[in-house]
C-alpha cells in the first residue's frame, strides 16, 4: 500500500486544483493521499469528490504555520516551523480562527514584500492576484511564480534561494502562533499533529531536539522523517528520536504540482502508521 501524507493544491501554494492533485495521486499508483494545504481546509470538498471518483482514499489535513521559541546561546530564538494536522474537526472555532489570522497575516506580508520588490523589479500585485485562486492562502510561492513569469528567476527554487530568501532585503516575516500552542490546539480540535520536515536545514534554521521533546509533551503525535529535504543522517536521527519519544514516523512527498521538483509517492508512510493516525483523529479517512 502506497500512502503519501503531504500534498498541496491551488487552495494554497500548489499549481493544481485539489481534485486534480487527488486524481494525479491515483494515477501515480497511490492508495492513500492527504491534502494538506497551508492554513486552510478549502480544498477538502473537491478533493473528497475526486477521491471517490478515482477510488483512492483521502486523508483530510492542513499544514499549519507556527513558530518555535527557545533559548540558544543566551538568546531567544524564533524559528518558523510547520505542523501537519490530520483529521481534525474543521468546525473547531479556536483552530479555524487561528488559521484565518495566519492567512490574513500571510496576505499582508505578501503585499508588503511586493511593495519592496517593486522598487527593483516590475512586480505588480494585481498580476499576482490574477494568478491566484480566489480565497487561496497566499505565500511566497505566489511571488516566486510572478518572478518566474517576469524572467527574473528560472523557477521557484531559484527564487527562494535568492530574491525571496529569508536573508534578502525583500523578506518580511508574518505572524504565526507558538508551535506548542498549535500542537495543543490541533489535539483539542480532534486532530493528529505531526511535525513537517523538522530537520530540513536546507530551508533555513531548524530546532534542537529539546524543542521536539517539548512538543511531544504537548501532544505531538509524529515526525515527518522521510522527506526529500532530509539527508540520510537526518532521517536516521529523526527515526531514532521518534522511537525515544514514542512518536509516529511518517514519509511524504510535499507535492506542489509544477511548483517544486517533489514527486508524488517519492516518500511514503507505513500502513500501520496511518491506522494509528486514523484511530486518533476525529474524522474518518474517506474511502470509496
Amino acid at each position: 500500500m502506497l500512502i503519501d501524507l503531504h500534498t498541496h493544491s491551488t487552495a494554497s501554494d500548489g499549481t493544481d486544483a485539489p481534485g486534480q492533485v487527488v486524481a494525479d495521486a491515483a494515477a501515480a499508483g497511490l492508495d492513500v493521499v492527504a491534502l494538506t494545504d497551508h492554513d486552510t481546509v478549502a480544498g477538502w470538498p473537491d478533493a473528497a469528490a475526486a477521491a471517490r471518483a478515482n477510488r483512492i482514499a483521502l486523508v483530510r489535513g492542513a499544514e499549519l504555520s507556527a513558530q518555535a521559541v527557545f533559548e540558544a546561546e543566551g538568546r531567544e530564538r524564533h524559528v518558523s516551523v510547520h505542523i501537519l494536522s490530520y483529521l481534525h474537526d474543521p468546525a473547531d472555532a479556536p483552530l479555524a480562527q487561528e488559521c484565518e489570522r495566519v492567512r490574513t497575516a500571510r496576505l499582508d506580508r505578501a503585499r508588503r514584500m511586493v511593495d519592496l520588490l517593486a522598487r527593483d523589479y516590475p512586480v505588480d500585485w494585481d498580476e499576482i492576484a490574477a494568478h491566484t485562486e480566489p480565497g487561496a492562502t497566499v505565500g511566497r510561492p505566489h511571488l516566486a511564480d510572478a518572478l518566474v513569469r517576469l524572467g527574473v528567476v528560472p523557477d521557484r527554487s531559484a527564487a527562494f534561494e535568492t530574491v525571496l530568501h529569508a536573508g534578502s532585503p525583500y523578506y518580511v516575516p508574518h505572524y504565526a502562533p507558538r508551535a506548542v500552542d498549535t500542537v495543543r490546539r490541533v489535539r483539542e480540535a480532534g486532530g493528529v499533529p505531526v511535525f513537517a520536515h523538522p530537520a530540513a536545514s536546507v530551508r533555513g534554521r531548524t530546532v534542537p531536539d529539546d524543542v521536539i521533546e517539548e512538543l511531544a509533551d504537548a501532544g505531538l503525535a509524529g515526525l515527518e522523517a522521510h522527506h526529500r529535504d532530509h539527508t540520510p543522517d537526518q532521517v536516521d536521527h529523526l527515526v531514532g528520536l521518534a522511537a525515544r519519544l514514542g512518536l509516529l514516523v511518517t514519509g511524504s512527498s510535499d507535492y506542489h504540482g509544477a511548483g517544486k521538483p517533489n514527486r508524488l509517492a517519492e516518500n511514503t508512510t507505513a500502513p500501520e502508521v496511518l491506522e494509528r493516525i486514523e484511530d486518533m483523529g476525529t474524522l474518518a479517512v474517506i474511502r470509496s
